[in-house]
């Protein structure tokens, strides 16, 4: 006897069966339909945004991250259960999908049958182990949820909704094929049962049971089944289910442009009545249906550093309470519902838009806000900002030093500045911190050396370069930050320079992605990318004396730009082993001073900087390697703070080679 079984057995397949079913089906599909065309009109609350452009790549992007789970694979552990979820139930779906087409067309209309020998065994086989891993996971997430649930997992009738539905949908599924196989399988042919085996389990616990209860039981629970598939889909509108459509949309929809880069407002616009966001209209349709796509996981929040030194930023409640102005009171003030200080928390490290697995872009939203708060209604989190706000306007750096001493720090060093002979190998950006600040001139003068001895001919803007303009700009002062990057750029290209070589990420992610709006071109590139490949080419050599260290990845170097490699490239080159921290690559965790930060007093919860100086110490190697300014002024500071003096160095990667450079 060939392989294969009966459909729609017990059940008939007449039109007192077909009708109501696809009635009912259709009926339900046509309601998600209509609930989700009423969403829209929340989304239309938001400006317009275009997210529709190359479809061709938003397509590849939607499949990879749909069927092959790829955001949600990045946290081990309930990423993987997810993973593995969502598989045994797409499975399970296309097998129904599978049974319909034979059933109701194939075989309806052409008597063509493809369920049958061994495609149908494999068929069996593989959907019932499918929809036992589906059980299994679905048991583990209620038991996360319920019985072990982690600090900060929210808890909703949402979610018993979610897991009464699905767990009956997949038990009363299999109570279904036992009911079936105890009739036609089990008394006489075992050799196709066991290729069922969870279903042959099920129908050996009900072989007590007379054939026609047995038919009852199975008839009531298809029709059971068959409804609870339909309140599955109407279900769909109203409770987190939906993310399973605004989740998978958001694939499509993510931002193709530059990696984190800011919307850059018009300052001049004469129809603007306001900038930033303080109402929901004020956001974008996407950011409203970000919030749609949020699924409450909270590895945003488990990543965030400032939650997680208990300062009162959550980024997946900012998303979750923008959601419910969205759909309850537009005409809420956002900033009010989110609160100020949660606002100012931010880094803009990006921890918490790396890790969704929604694809949901957090720090966009918070910078709108903060925009709203400085252009209009000028408002900071400290005195200390609005000082070095006003330094900046005046001095071109935040840091309240005279202009004119920028390229003090060059003197008798092989630099030459441009407005004495612009006939140089690279334009050196330096930064304000590098140019003002002792410790961080010591990281410039290293870098300028190594360029001597690779024979680059380094210049500088020197009283000319102004303050890239970034702290401010995440802070929320566009405008500030536009009239640094617009002289900025006006000065560089007055000077034809060819290419641009920063130390400071910060620097290096402006001039490389925002700047870009405002017309600049020149190449621009980080210097550990451009001292790796000096050495890589020969032109630069250093000798490789052994040491332990650990390594900070910056955030505007990391997450911002994927650049991992590099930095620890030049630190084996310089005879370095990493021991890597707790927390490392695109999971590092942030010193502190990004979105502004550095400019900003740490009056909430603990210091950012020194707990990221305590997983440092926690290596054991005593040494602390970076390669940001930023960064390091906060390690100086966090290793105080955390009475780490004497245990952990914190240096940086040009400091680091210039001692092993071969003459």
């Amino acid at each position: 006897m060939e392989a294969t079984r009966e459909l729609y057995w017990n059940i008939g397949h007449g039109a007192s069966v077909l009708i109501p079913m696809y009635l009912f089906t259709f009926a339900a599909l046509g309601f998600l339909v209509r609930s989700g065309l009423q969403r829209l009109d929340i989304y239309k609350q938001g400006k317009p945004l275009n997210r529709f452009d190359q479809r061709g790549v938003r397509i590849v992007q939607l499949l990879k991250n749909v069927l092959l789970q790829s955001r949600v694979l990045k946290v081990k552990g309930p990423g993987y259960a997810h993973g593995l979820f969502f598989w045994g139930f797409f499975l399970l779906f296309i097998g129904t999908v599978f049974v319909a087409l034979q059933a109701d067309f194939t075989d309806l209309l052409f008597g063509f049958r493809f369920l049958h020998g061994d495609f149908y065994l494999i068929f069996s086989a593989v959907l019932d182990i499918a929809g036992l891993v589906a059980i299994a996971m679905l048991a583990g997430f209620f038991v996360r949820r319920y019985l072990v649930r982690p600090d900060g997992l929210e808890t909703t009738r949402d979610d018993a909704i979610m897991h009464g539905l699905l767990f009956a949908i997949l038990i009363t599924g299999f109570v279904i094929e036992g009911a079936r196989m105890a009739v036609t399988e089990l008394p006489n042919n075992m050799a196709l049962a066991a290729w069922s085996p969870v279903g042959l389990v099920v129908a050996k616990g009900l072989s007590g049971m007379g054939e026609g209860s047995l038919r009852a039981l199975h008839q009531g629970m298809w029709w059971l089944h068959f409804a609870l598939v339909i309140g599955f889909i109407c279900s769909i509108p109203f409770t987190k289910f939906r993310h399973i459509l605004t989740t998978s949309a958001n694939y499509f929809l993510a931002d193709l442009g530059p990696k984190g880069a800011l919307v850059t407002l018009n300052m001049e616009s004469e129809d603007a009545e306001s900038f930033g966001a303080a109402q929901i209209k004020d956001m974008t349709w996407k950011d409203i249906f970000d919030t749609d796509a949020c699924t409450k996981c909270k590895r945003c929040q488990d990543r965030c550093p400032a939650h997680n030194t208990d300062k009162p930023l959550s980024p997946m409640k900012v998303i979750n309470q923008l959601g419910e102005v969205a759909g309850t009171n537009p005409d809420a003030n956002l900033i009010e519902t989110v609160s100020k200080d949660a606002l100012w928390s931010c880094t803009t490290c990006r921890a918490c838009q790396e890790i969704c697995p929604a694809s949901i872009e957090h720090v966009g939203k918070i910078v709108d806000m903060r925009r709203n708060m400085v252009l209009m209604e000028g408002e900071f989190p400290g005195e200390e900002v609005m000082v070095a706000m006003d330094n900046t306007e005046v001095n071109g750096n935040p840091l309240g030093l005279a202009f004119a001493s920028r390229g003090d720090w060059a003197e008798g060093l092989p630099v030459t500045r441009l407005s004495d002979d612009a006939e140089v190998d690279i334009l050196y950006f330096v930064g304000c911190y590098a140019s003002f600040d002792k410790r961080n001139i010591k990281v410039a003068t290293s870098f300028v050396q190594l360029c001597a001895a690779a024979g680059v001919k380094v210049g500088i803007l020197g009283k000319e370069e102004k303050c890239c303009g970034e702290p401010m700009r995440k802070l929320g002062n566009e405008y500030l930050y536009q009239s640094m990057a617009t002289e900025n750029i006006e000065t560089m290209e007055s000077y034809k320079v060819k290419k641009v070589v920063t130390a400071c990420p910060h620097c290096f992610n402006t001039l490389t992605k925002d700047y870009r709006d405002l017309g600049f071109s020149i190449e621009t590139e980080h210097y550990t990318t451009f001292l790796n490949r000096l050495i890589q080419e020969g032109k630069l050599k250093v000798k490789g004396d052994a040491f332990d260290c650990t390594y900070h990845d910056s955030c505007y170097i990391g997450r911002h730009n994927d650049l991992y490699e590099e930095p620890r490239a030049l630190v084996a080159a310089a005879g370095g082993t990493i021991r890597e921290m707790e927390r490392s690559r695109a999971e590092g965790f942030c010193c502190g001073a990004g979105g502004g930060r550095i400019m900003a007093e740490e009056k909430l919860g603990s210091r950012i900087s020194g707990k990221r100086a305590l997983m440092a110490a926690e290596t054991g190697t005593g040494t602390l390697v970076s390669n940001c300014p930023f960064c390091l002024t906060m390690f100086e500071d966090g290793i105080k703070g955390a009475e780490l003096e004497g245990k952990l160095v914190p240096r940086d990667i040009a400091e680091i080679l210039v001692e092993r450079v071969i003459a």
